[in-house]
């Protein structure tokens, strides 16, 4: 017996989540489908229980930078158990919760593998749907290593659930997964270390923040390793030896956990997208600008899935949802608004970013104003002990807009929220800095930057 939609939405992420929600208000027989528990990435496996383990490094270091001044950190320490416990608090109630709006709203749920047998119809552990519409969404995968010993590794969702903390982990690549956990791991005891193929780590960011970043990590332990590539993993019983390669000297390093960190790859692997002629590649789903799959006009792609312009955020998962659902919905070709999205490296402290990196400013017809500031020794930061913090402001002086913002400092995932609005409405800088924070606040910082 083949049932029939008018939408199938393959993974229950927020992308999914968002558009079987939207689909369904307007009235149209809406199912979804996860292999996996409801929520997705971002809420069950990476930014959230991410940042709830970062609270606890925060309070260590906030203690530490404050020691001579009023606070005694000695003893201060992380129950990493104790963590693990509040961060499951989260965590495991949110695939239930998740389903069960969606159940309110309408939404069928499936949990199976879905596998297209033809352009029309998906297979669900022997289930037949047929639809008019499908979404895919089913988010990213670790990249696939292929040096000897790589199934020793670990991967970013087996870190969220360790139960305890090792004194020695060695972390594969230099993007955000390693990064940030390495600033978690340092503040709870262990000594992390990083390797990085690249000459510079968190290629997306400012290079000169990345260098203070660098610089702040190795002050808490974090040993990172450049242009160096890690070419085999052998089990000692008790822990690892690492092999690692830097321009052809080889180094041995003996560590208790390796973990993934060197990027994602869409996950697609199960779909048989060729049986539903859905054209793909590396990068996801092959979509024109609206979303829609170039090759089956049934097909719709979402997030880390589909071949887009847009960040691998889970914001911008989000909004790709909701545009795929209105074009469906409506009939219309509207193309997602990417315009001054910003991101953040939730290491201690953050760093983060918005609009065009200086490198990229220049090579363009701008007339351009780079306004850097070192902002360690102000108040906001004298205050917390932090002593490293700076700000890179890119403004188009013909038009007095920022083109492009990057901050390294505490709070400063908050601040340039503001600088994406900025870029998102076209204000210009005078209109910023005539703003009236409240003050002593990060935020009244800003027009200072500017």
């Amino acid at each position: 017996m083949t049932t029939s939609y008018d939408l199938v939405v393959i993974g229950a992420g927020m992308a999914g989540g968002a558009a079987a929600n939207k689909c369904a208000s307007e009235g149209w027989r809406v199912a979804i489908v996860d292999e996996l528990p409801y929520g997705g990435t971002c809420a069950l496996r990476g930014c959230d229980p991410k940042k709830i383990l970062r609270r606890g490094a925060e309070i260590i270091d906030s203690a530490r930078l404050m020691s001579g001044k009023g606070i005694d950190s000695a003893g201060l320490t992380i129950n990493w158990s104790d963590l693990m416990k509040h961060k499951h608090g989260f965590t495991d109630p949110a695939p239930q919760s998740m389903e069960q709006g969606l159940i309110r709203n309408g939404v069928e749920t499936f949990h199976g593998t879905a596998a297209f047998t033809a352009p029309h119809l998906l297979d669900i552990d022997g289930d037949t749907v047929e639809s008019t519409h499908f979404l895919i969404a089913t988010g990213a995968r670790p990249n696939t290593m292929d040096f000897p010993g790589a199934d020793h590794l670990l991967d970013s969702t087996d870190f969220l659930n360790l139960a305890s903390l090792p004194t020695r982990i060695l972390f594969i690549g230099g993007g955000f997964i390693s990064f940030e956990f390495a600033h978690i791991a340092a503040r709870a005891g262990s000594r992390p270390v990083i390797i990085d193929r690249g000459e510079r780590p968190l290629k997306g960011f400012d290079p000169d923040l990345v260098e203070l970043l660098v610089a702040r990590s190795s002050a808490v332990g974090i040993d990172v390793h450049r242009q160096t590539v890690v070419t085999s993993i052998k089990s000692t019983g008790s822990g690892y030896r690492v092999t690692v390669d830097r321009a052809g000297d080889q180094t041995v390093i003996e560590t208790d956990l390796v973990v993934h960190g060197a990027g994602r790859s869409p996950e697609l692997s199960r779909l048989e997208l060729d049986a539903a002629g859905v054209a793909h590649g590396e990068r996801g789903v092959s979509v024109a600008g609206h979303l829609q799959s170039t090759t089956n006009p049934r097909v719709f792609a979402a997030g880390d899935s589909a071949d887009t312009p847009g960040m691998p955020l889970t914001p911008v998962a989000v909004i790709e949802g909701k545009v795929a659902a209105s074009n469906m919905l409506k009939n219309t070709t509207i193309v997602p608004d990417y315009h001054g999205v910003p991101t953040a490296v939730f290491t201690i402290p953050e760093l983060a970013r918005v609009g065009l990196l200086e490198a990229d400013a220049r090579q363009k017809d701008i007339d351009l104003d780079i306004r850097y500031t070192d902002t360690a020794d102000w108040y906001s930061n004298y205050r917390t002990g932090e002593t490293t913090a700076a700000a890179k402001i890119l403004v188009d002086t013909s038009t007095d807009t920022i083109v492009g913002a990057h901050m390294l400092g505490p709070e400063y995932g908050e601040l340039i929220n503001f600088c994406a609005l900025a870029i998102k409405l076209g204000l210009t800088t005078r209109q910023l800095k005539s703003m009236t924070a409240a003050y002593p606040t990060v935020t009244s910082d800003l027009g200072s930057m500017l």
